[in-house]
């Protein structure tokens, strides 16, 4: 199992897969907005979304995990 954890602190602004679908390795899956900008976050292996841990429109700190993989 691995984890997709927020590269820095922001608003997630839009999830782009759901619960049960398989990513790629590089696969941008949730895109955070912080100061004006968006910035995509990607998962850095390849799996099925175990569990998506926020929402849309929920604050993330640095390090928070947003998705777990299997």
């Amino acid at each position: 199992m691995s984890q997709v954890m927020a590269t820095m602190a922001g608003n997630v602004w839009k999830i782009l897969v759901n619960a049960g679908e398989q990513v790629d390795e590089g696969q941008d899956v949730v895109i955070l907005e912080s100061m004006k900008m968006e910035i995509p976050i990607a998962a850095e292996e390849a799996g099925k979304v175990k569990e998506i841990k926020v929402q849309e429109g929920d604050f993330v700190n640095e390090g928070d995990v947003i998705i777990e993989l299997e």
